[in-house]
């Protein structure tokens, strides 16, 4: 039986940051092979608003909107040609590309959630968008759709170049499980990608981890053991995984995005909720925390 060709919605907004990534999405082996859905929510002019060509005084405005609506209209259709064929430039099939665009319906980001609903493996999203303030890390229809695509991996794609390095947290969580086999699912069969597997415990000493590695004593073992088995298993060498114990932090997230800077790990992965996250909240705290502080980075969010 031929495999199930797996599926990426691809969000767009037609600034000039969702061009990045489009470009993103089409420099990153692991979507190669996939069906891409450029899909894009296009805010029309409430049926409401053509009231007013009822008020002779209004016929004037009215025309004006018309014009701009159809102007808008063009302009996105133009963007999703030139987003298609970046892809399609880049090495994607003409067949694995395809363009969506439906009016406003619920909202944008519930727009988005529903067309995720549909058979997706995973959601590829920029932090923010056309409107949104500079100093604003996350999007407010990115920060929505953090909150409620709690059902599928959601990729954040970041302004560093993209390489093959990936750096994944992990706690032993069935979430970080689940980040690990998201991992080994997308990369495995390329298998040339490095992996570096990093668990990060708040307090103690900093030099802990490397005293005992250095006696050959591997307490944390356990924790890494598992998702090397997973990674091996999917086609990853042995020799490009690595694992990293990280004490003495007062920020898991903060230590995570410090190790990713100084490493040179082009992606973090992350599960949704780790061991010590309540139930209530919509995402755990250090991954809602790494995608605030990974400022620059491309984050992937797996559920």
């Amino acid at each position: 039986m031929t495999p199930r060709q797996k599926r990426l919605l691809l969000a767009v907004d037609g600034s000039e940051r969702a061009l990045q990534t489009v470009r993103y999405a089409g420099e990153e082996d692991a979507f190669k092979g996939m069906k891409i859905v450029l899909f894009h929510v296009f805010n029309s002019i409430p049926d409401a608003y053509y009231d007013l060509e009822k008020e002779p005084k209004s016929v004037k405005v009215v025309t004006h909107v018309r014009s701009w609506e159809t102007q808008q209209k063009k302009n996105i259709s133009k963007f999703m040609d030139d987003a298609r064929q970046m892809l399609l430039d880049a090495g994607h099939a003409e067949p694995a590309v395809e363009i969506k665009i439906q009016n406003r319906k619920k909202g944008v980001a519930r727009d988005i959630v529903i067309e995720a609903q549909k058979g997706y493996d995973a959601v590829l999203i920029r932090r923010r968008g056309a409107t949104a303030l500079k100093n604003i890390v996350v999007g407010s229809v990115t920060n929505k759709l953090l909150e409620k695509l709690s059902f599928i991996p959601v990729l954040i794609a970041g302004r560093k170049p993209v390489n093959k390095k990936v750096l994944v947290a992990v706690d032993g969580s069935p979430c970080a499980t689940k980040a690990v086999q998201f991992v080994a699912d997308m990369l495995g069969p390329l298998g040339n990608h490095q992996v570096k597997l990093v668990y990060v415990v708040r307090g103690g000493n900093a030099s802990d981890a490397d005293a005992l590695a250095a006696n050959g004593i591997h307490e944390t073992e356990p924790i890494f053991k598992p998702a090397v088995n997973i990674l091996t298993a999917a086609g990853f060498p042995p020799e490009n995984i690595s694992t990293k114990t990280i004490t003495g932090v007062l920020s898991r997230a903060g230590a995570i995005v410090d190790k990713t800077e100084k490493g040179g790990w082009g992606t973090i992965v992350v599960g949704r909720r780790g061991l010590s996250s309540v139930s209530d909240f919509f995402m755990g705290r250090v991954s809602n925390k790494v995608v605030h502080a990974g400022r620059k980075d491309t984050v992937w969010i797996v559920t």
